[in-house]
């Protein structure tokens, strides 16, 4: 029987994340995948500015900013005739992370690149067919008859996830929608490259979406066209065919539809776990939760749960930590989760609104109230995830100076032990920082995380008047001067999933 310390099920953004993250902490991780290879077509294409921190903090950031697109601007056409243009600008939270227009597979690209970098590899072919907990660990058996015994087991295979179902774990959620077809085309005509446009029209909306083109032609688009009425399942073909229809009818524009490099439909659907964890089986990204594509809000989100629990298994794999830590994951994951579901399913709404008045909200007073300069700066920062904190949560603290523990902390200016310049988010990632101010002792608190952390923590000097370590994910995890109060907060955390109140 094969052993390993993390079996990781699905090599999609989130286990990819999750696996590097287990890695960049010396963990052994076997990654698998049904699938017979790598993903080649684009499915998500945005990632905002808090999923390229986490990439970043990986080290799987890469030429991404280069080769993705910045078109940070909706334009809303009724007819033919502009009402509402959106700008996505900076939402004022000190990042150097750029939102990107990038494909899904350029993105797990990156991970996988990095990923054997740190040693590992996804096993392609590789399903998950079974799965037995025993009181410390997990044996799970493989497509392929052998049998895999993992510390810990991750599901990160999608909305149809066999792990969550050998679990018991319950997916409720309900039907949003009718199809939407999705398609990356060339296409011929005079639609400006440095935006997002829509188009509201009677029979349903219609959205195109410049996408980087490697071959450098610059007319690959993605389309999205809300298509109800339907109950069959089209092919490829009918897919195209519906789009020769739909894009000139409701963009009112001369254009001509050349190859088509990606085909597929959707209806949404709104699940959400009951839980993120069965014992010594977990939960992350689309097994987890399912929402509409509306906003970018996918990819981040999955991202976002395989960096916060990546920290959080390392410290336990190697038992500087107990299990019990493994509470706050859900406790910090599944609210935000809630959130987006909650978000993207209103603008589902809105979007497939078919009655009068549904229609007359929509046209006349919603898309209208995107043009206020108030409502721009609330899109851009909600949708950067940037904002996410966990001060609710069982490390959090509501009380004190901003930022708050469990707040995110901006990518400060740091100085390391040596005396060269870095920022906060490059020493992050595989370790935990320990912010000193730049004039002052520090060697009791020092002495403290490497105590309790191991040497996955590094002291770096910044522009403040108190201590604040900051966990691998940059979120604050305590903030002060006391020695004691800190070996509280550390014990409290590692031992008990809850911080010092």
């Amino acid at each position: 029987m094969d052993t390993t310390q993390v079996l990781v099920v699905g090599a999609g953004p989130t286990g990819l994340t999750l696996a590097c993250g287990l890695r960049l902490h010396g963990v052994r991780v076997r990654l698998i995948d049904r699938a017979p290879g790598p993903a080649v077509t684009s499915r998500a294409n945005f990632l905002h500015a808090r999923g390229s921190e986490v990439l970043g903090r990986l080290g799987a950031l890469g030429r991404l900013p280069e080769e993705s697109l910045r078109a940070m601007r909706i334009t809303t056409y009724l007819g033919d005739r502009p009402i509402a243009r959106l700008e996505f600008g900076d939402p004022g939270l000190r990042t150097a992370a750029p939102p990107m227009v990038v494909s899904q597979a350029r993105v797990e690209a990156a991970l996988r690149d990095r990923l054997e970098q740190l040693g590992g590899a996804p096993e392609w072919g590789t399903a998950l067919v079974d799965a037995r907990q025993e009181p410390d660990g997990v044996v799970a058996t493989l497509s392929d008859g052998r049998t895999v015994r993992a510390s810990w087991l991750v599901g990160c295979d999608g909305t149809g996830s066999t792990t969550r179902k050998l679990a018991g774990i319950g997916f409720p959620g309900v039907k949003l929608s009718e199809r939407f077809l999705l398609a990356d085309l060339r296409l011929d005509w005079d639609l400006d490259r440095s935006g997002t446009t829509g188009w509201i029209h009677p029979p349903g909306m219609l959205g195109a979406m410049p996408m980087p083109d490697p071959e450098g032609r610059n007319d690959l688009w993605r389309l999205i066209a809300y298509d109800p009425g339907y109950d069959d399942k089209p092919s490829e073909h009918e897919i195209l065919e519906r789009f020769r229809k739909i894009l000139p009818e409701r963009s009112e524009r001369a254009v001509h539809i050349g190859d088509a490099e990606w085909l597929s439909l959707f209806t949404v659907h709104r699940r959400l776990a009951e839980r993120y964890r069965q014992g010594r089986i977990l939960l992350a990204g689309d097994a987890a939760h399912a929402h509409a594509p509306f906003g970018g809000q996918g990819m981040l989100t999955g991202v976002g749960d395989g960096e916060n629990l990546a920290w959080k298994l390392a410290l336990i794999v190697r038992e500087l930590a107990d299990e019990r830590l493994l509470d706050t994951y859900q406790a910090e994951r599944r609210p935000l989760a809630t959130d987006v579901l909650r978000g993207t399913s209103t603008v589902t709404r809105i979007n497939v609104a078919s009655n009068p008045f549904g229609r007359f909200l929509r046209d006349r007073v919603v898309v209208k109230l995107f043009n206020l300069s108030l409502v721009q700066r609330w899109t851009t920062y909600t949708t950067s995830q940037l904002w996410v904190s966990y001060r609710k949560g069982p490390l959090g603290d509501r009380g004190g100076p901003k930022p708050r523990p469990g707040d995110r902390v901006p990518d400060l200016p740091v100085v390391r032990p040596d005396g060269t310049a870095s920022r906060l988010h490059a020493e992050l990632g595989r370790r935990w920082a320990l912010l000193m101010p730049a004039v002052g002792g520090g060697d009791d608190l020092d002495a403290i995380v490497g105590q309790r952390l191991g040497d996955h923590v590094g002291m770096l000097r910044y522009d403040g008047d108190q201590a604040m370590l900051v966990r691998p994910d940059a979120h604050l995890a305590w903030r002060g001067s006391d020695a004691a109060g800190l070996d509280r907060w550390l014990e409290n955390a590692l031992l008990h999933g809850r911080a010092t109140r």
